[in-house]
């Protein structure tokens, strides 16, 4: 995409990713997921799945209607015409009722090669400093794991963010040259 075209139809990028966070507590709790929606200025939204629930497409649509509020409150200077959108092809993600609740919304997702957890900002940008943060430590309750994440996150300059998704460009270009081969 040119400049003038990101400039014509949307402030950048919103990248949503779905990952496990993984708490290492004195009474082993079970691990929880965590989706992360974040674009270049920082974090939009985080939302933690509760225990014995999966996410399916009406619970991932009602995720992407609570990004949309957000966004119309915290970025409304600068979305206009368009939200870029790119998350993995997880089943809840692919669904019809899913892709039908992103173009009611407004949001144009870009394709993401399948099996292809190299362009998957959580993997390759969020989460390697999140677990350096949260390793050898101890937690008595997801809460205090919640905690410490989520002030790590907020700590996070929209520099952090930005960067990230400038490297994201440079591992879909190498994915390209690649013809969707893993990148690392």
């Amino acid at each position: 995409m040119t400049r003038r075209q990101s400039s014509n139809q949307s402030s950048g990028g919103i990248a949503g990713h779905c990952a496990p966070i993984h708490s290492e507590c004195k009474n082993p709790l079970k691990n929880f997921l965590a989706s992360i929606f974040c674009d270049q200025d920082g974090i939009l939204l985080i939302d933690y799945l509760p225990k014995d629930q999966t996410i399916n497409p009406q619970y991932y649509s009602s995720l992407l209607v609570q990004l949309k509020d957000i966004l119309k409150e915290k970025r409304r200077r600068k979305v206009t015409k368009v939200v870029l959108f790119l998350h993995d092809n997880a089943p809840a993600h692919r669904a019809l009722a899913t892709q039908k609740k992103l173009a009611y919304l407004g949001f144009h997702c870009l394709d993401h090669p399948p099996y292809s957890p190299d362009l998957a900002l959580s993997h390759y940008h969020l989460f390697p400093g999140l677990k350096k943060q949260l390793k050898y430590r101890h937690f008595s309750s997801d809460a205090e794991v919640v905690a410490a994440a989520e002030t790590w996150l907020d700590r996070q300059a929209s520099e952090f963010f930005l960067s990230g998704l400038q490297k994201l460009e440079q591992r879909a270009k190498k994915c390209i040259e690649l013809r969707g081969k893993f990148v690392e």
